[in-house]
This record gives structure tokens, sequence and C-alpha cells, in this order.
């Protein structure tokens, strides 16, 4: 795609320049007329996005929930004050600073004006609008709303951020410092300890245990350091494809982290607060229960949870409530169960699931604050022992040759 530079005129007779990238001249001049302008000058400059890290920003790295953020917040903008929506997504192609969603923006103005609704366009493009971005405009067109489910979709992603977010705030110390001590273990192992213990060997010295592991330990690492490092390499790929990849690994993987004492309660109400706000959401925008539970087994971010849901659909589909399919699972808590009941027999389901939502909103905060708290006493034991284990082997041995010096 060729970079263009152009100078055009609005109706209101203010000039406006800037760049865009297009494939061909006429497209570009396409695009300028399409938002409202009028070209005065338009030309080539030469340049080509058409590379490849162009084209790893276009096609296939991830957008991030910011940028994600910011392009639904203007889109609600534009809706909301009436923008026809192949003028809105003209508009966002131009003003978006993120390129994968810069290109979007176009190829879905153009789908809308082929004649596809936004939900169908969008839903062309699931590695950055996820189902529920999907459903729940689909929800808003058909029932006339789509404005007021926008701002609920923008506030849901909004959330979904600031939680993720604050779980790798919580995560970022406990992994510095075991990348830490990772980097340091090797470092004693591959290059101090055998160089002391050379010096030791040398003295006629009887090594203590603690120096004889490390010893055995740098001999391992010497020797086969590079089928260790190649063998860590092909098993993360291996792991990789199997638990992330495949659904029985999948689960596996999501059953054993809620299973984790300090992990899993706070991956399980993180669950349950986003399985209750997006229900929310669902039901005040008119989409059916069943069709709310499967857009949550695509949605909820966990294979075991949405194997539960799954589970859970089958026994709606047999005519029973929701909240006693609910009961029979083990993640959901009995306070959520007990909500939800109440809601079906009141009619207020939608109001009871936002009150649960904003409970385990407050319930994640303590819980990734105990977290952090009862990692930070684990992390200095780990660390003090690790220290405590090679002074003990450098330093014993010295102390064995500072008695023979004295004895002699």
């Amino acid at each position: 795609m060729a970079v263009f530079s152009y100078q055009a005129s609005d109706y209101s007779g203010k000039m406006r320049s800037g760049r865009l990238t297009a494939n061909t001249l006429e497209e570009a001049l396409g695009r300028i007329t399409d938002s409202n302008l009028v070209p005065i000058d338009l030309q080539s400059v030469g340049g080509s996005s058409d590379n490849v890290f162009a084209r790893l920003q276009t096609h296939y790295l991830p957008v991030p929930a910011t940028d994600l953020i910011v392009f639904t917040k203007q889109l609600v903008t534009m809706v909301r004050v009436g923008i026809p929506m192949t003028q809105a997504f003209a508009i966002l192609k131009d003003q978006t600073e993120q390129p994968r969603l810069r290109r979007l923006a176009g190829v879905i103005r153009d789908d809308i004006e082929a004649g596809s609704s936004l939900s169908v366009a969008a839903g062309k493009h699931p590695k950055v609008f996820s189902p529920l971005f999907c459903s729940m405009i689909e929800a808003g067109e058909t029932s006339g709303t789509l404005p007021e489910v926008l701002d609920r979709l923008l506030y849901l992603i909004e959330h979904e951020a600031q939680v993720k977010a604050e779980i790798k705030t919580a995560m970022r110390y406990p992994l510095i410092v075991i990348g830490a001590l990772v980097v340091a273990f090797l470092i004693m192992v591959g290059f101090v300890i055998p160089r002391f213990v050379s010096f030791f060997s040398q003295q006629g010295l009887n090594l203590p245990l603690p120096t004889r592991i490390c010893l055995t330990m740098s001999e391992i690492l010497t020797s086969y350091g590079i089928w260790i490092a190649l063998g860590t390499i092909v098993s993360g790929l291996l792991f990789h494809e199997y638990f992330n990849r495949t659904d029985r690994g999948r689960l596996l993987r999501d059953r054993a982290l809620l299973a984790m004492p300090l992990i899993g309660p706070v991956l399980v109400k993180a669950a349950m607060s986003r399985f209750s706000s997006i229900f929310a959401i669902l039901q005040s925008s008119g989409v059916l229960v069943l069709d709310s539970l499967r857009i949550l087994t695509e949605t909820v971010g966990n294979a075991a949870i949405s194997a539960e849901f799954v589970k859970v659909r089958e026994l709606l589909e047999e005519g029973h409530g929701i909240s006693g399919p609910l009961s029979s699972s083990k993640y959901f808590p009995p306070m959520l169960i007990n909500m939800v009941k109440i809601g079906e027999e009141s009619g207020r389901l939608d109001e009871m699931l936002r009150h649960v939502s904003e409970h385990y909103d407050v319930e994640i905060s303590y819980t990734i604050k105990k977290m952090t708290d009862a990692i930070g006493p684990i992390l200095i034991i780990s660390l003090t022992f690790v220290v405590g284990f090679f002074a003990l082997a450098i330093y014993m041995p010295m102390w064995e040759l500072t008695e023979m010096i004295n004895k002699n």
C-alpha cells in the first residue's frame, strides 16, 4: 500500500492536510471524499507500508486493550450524535493510530457499504472483536438500542482491562524475584562454584555435602547445558501446543490453575465477576438466556468454567431454571446462586447480576492483596534458602581450610 499526502477543504472552507495509505490514487481520492472533504492536492510521497513489519502490525500483532477502548469510545460518540456508520468508520480509519484497527476500520466500512450489518462485518475478525463484542452489537442492532448497548460494552471492556492490569501488577514483583533467583543460580552454579571447588580440591579438602551438591549441579550444567536448554525450549513449545491450543489441554490447564492455593481464588472471583457483568448486560440488552450462555461459554476466558456453562445450557434446554443448574457446578459460590435465584423469582435478574458483579469487583481487589501479602514471605523464605545454601557451599570448606592452617 502506497502512502499519499493530501490537502483538502471541508464544507466550511477550513483547510486540512495529512497522510493516508491506499492501494491506488483513485482509492485515496475516494477515501478523502468519503470523509466529506474536497480534495485540493493529492500526491504519492513514494513510501510504502507493504513491508514485513507493517504487515505484522496490520494483520497479525494483537490489538492492546487500551487501543480497543479508545476505538470503541470514538465509535460510541459518533453513533450517539447520529453519524452514518460508513462515515463513522471512514473517520476511524483516518484517525485511528493502531495499525491493525486502522486497516480493519476500512475493511468494515467497505463491508457495511456492501450491505453487511456492523455485527456481521466485525464478526469476520474474531481475533480483534470477540464473540461478546459482536453479539452485543447484534443485540443493539436488533433492538434499535445500539448506542446504549455500545455504552455497556465499553464499560465491560474497560472493567476487564482494569482487572487484568491489577492481576498483572500483583504478579510483576514475584516474577521479577523468581527471574533474579534463576539468573543468580545459573551464575553461581556455572561460574562461581567451580572456581572455588577447584581451589579447595588443590588444598586436599574433603568437600562438605552442600559443596558436593553444587559441584554435581555444575558438572551437569557444563556437560549437558545445551541439551537442557534445547529440552526446555522443546518442552515449552509442546506445552504451548497441547495446553494452549487443544480443548483438552486448555481444560486440564485451567482446572489446575483454579485448584492452586493462591492464584486459584483470584481466577475464580475474576471469572464470577466476568460472568455476572456479561450476563447482566446481555439480559438487559434483550439477549435470550440460552444465547447468553453460549456467548459466555466463548468469552468467560477459562476452559474449566466454560465446560460448566455447557452443562448448565444443556440443563436449561431440558426446562430447568438457571439457579438450579448453576448449583450443580463446583465453581459457582452459594452467594451467586442465591442472588440468581432471587433475580429469577423477582424478574430482576439483570439487576441482581449487576450487584453480584460489583461485589466480586471488590472481592478481587481484596483477594489480590491477600495473594500479594502471602507471596511476599514465600519469596523471602525462598531467597533466604537459596542464598544460605550457596553460602554454606562456599564458606564451609573455607572454615575447614582455616582450621587446617591454624593447626599447622
